[in-house]
């Protein structure tokens, strides 16, 4: 095996702004990075995969509001699970076309995936994290005092639902993503972040929150002691100033140069801040460089060779 990598797609990417969000389009997305991903582990690069998921949870969180009154509504940790198994079939089925068109015989294995949270998080009592569609300010009034959920303002398009989103603290099934690769399988796991879990009183269960794919992406590549991570979003990658006129986009840059641009607020808490954060985490727990880049280009920003890489020390030195 080659170094190892653990790549993120995002469900942005996936499923971007401005599209359809229908499966045909999200299917041909998802063949065409797999299709790159395909030629990573033709070159002997060993990998494991994760993906995000916030706009196919927003579309199941549609269809609770509009059936509400017909079929009863699916809780997070359930829209978390459908989501993984679905973007997990899919991306199966394409990996393993490209891999068979290569003349590479190996299994690839979409894995519905837990992840442990503290169940004493102050996340969990302070609900942060936008999901679903939007309203207007008076049907968020209308909606918080017949449901009890928390809403809050997000820009010009409205107000949506704001669940909590604890930080990841354990890979659940890491012991079956490790006995799936030791014989040879290409494992898909931790999608949307993994399936929220808490233990209490000895039992584990599910709980109605999201966890950051992206914080959970790094958590699972240290606890693989993964030589690399790859955050594939919709953008070619990190810039300072994003937006303006003086907008500068990042392709080298040390571990402490991104972090002091992330606490003068250069990246957006919506967007772009937990992808550097997460980077930022893995590279300061020994990992030995991060990326962050377009899918559209996915095998040059998991080589390094587009968007940023970030690495613990200068990397000019």
């Amino acid at each position: 095996m080659g170094e190892l990598v653990v790549v993120a797609l995002g469900g942005n990417a996936i499923s971007p702004a401005g599209g359809t969000g229908s499966a045909p389009e999200q299917t041909r997305n998802l063949w065409a990075s797999m299709e790159q991903v395909a030629d990573l582990v033709a070159e002997g690069m060993d990998l494991v995969l994760t993906h995000g998921n916030g706009p196919q949870v927003g579309a199941i969180l549609i269809k609770n509001e509009m059936a509400r009154d017909v079929v009863p509504a699916v809780p997070l940790d359930w829209c978390v699970a459908n989501t993984q198994a679905t973007i997990g079939f899919v991306a199966t089925t394409a990996l393993s076309h490209h891999l068979r068109e290569r003349g590479i015989a190996r299994p690839v294995v979409p894995l519905v995936s837990r992840v442990r949270v503290d169940v004493d998080d102050p996340a969990l009592t302070a609900p942060t994290k936008p999901v679903g569609p939007w309203f207007s300010e008076d049907e968020a009034d209308t909606r918080r005092a017949t449901d009890g959920h928390v809403y809050g303002p997000q820009g010009e398009r409205g107000w949506r639902r704001l669940v909590p989103s604890p930080h990841p603290r354990e890979s659940l099934d890491l012991d079956a993503i490790r006995l799936l690769r030791d014989h040879g399988a290409i494992v898909i796991a931790n999608g949307g972040g993994g399936i929220p879990m808490v233990e209490r009183d000895g039992r584990l269960e599910g709980i109605e929150a999201v966890i950051d794919k992206d914080l959970a992406a790094a958590l699972l590549a240290h606890e693989l002691e993964a030589d690399g991570l790859s955050i594939l979003t919709d953008v070619e990658g990190v810039a300072i100033g994003f937006g303006t006129a003086d907008q500068d986009w990042l392709r080298e840059v040390d571990l402490a140069t991104m972090r002091a641009a992330a606490d003068r607020g250069e990246f957006r808490a919506g967007s772009m801040g937990p992808k550097v954060d997460a980077a930022c985490r893995f590279v300061a727990a020994g990992g030995t460089r991060a990326t962050i880049g377009s899918l559209d280009r996915a095998g040059e920003v998991v080589r390094g060779r587009a968007g940023t890489t970030i690495v613990a020390g200068d990397p000019d030195a």
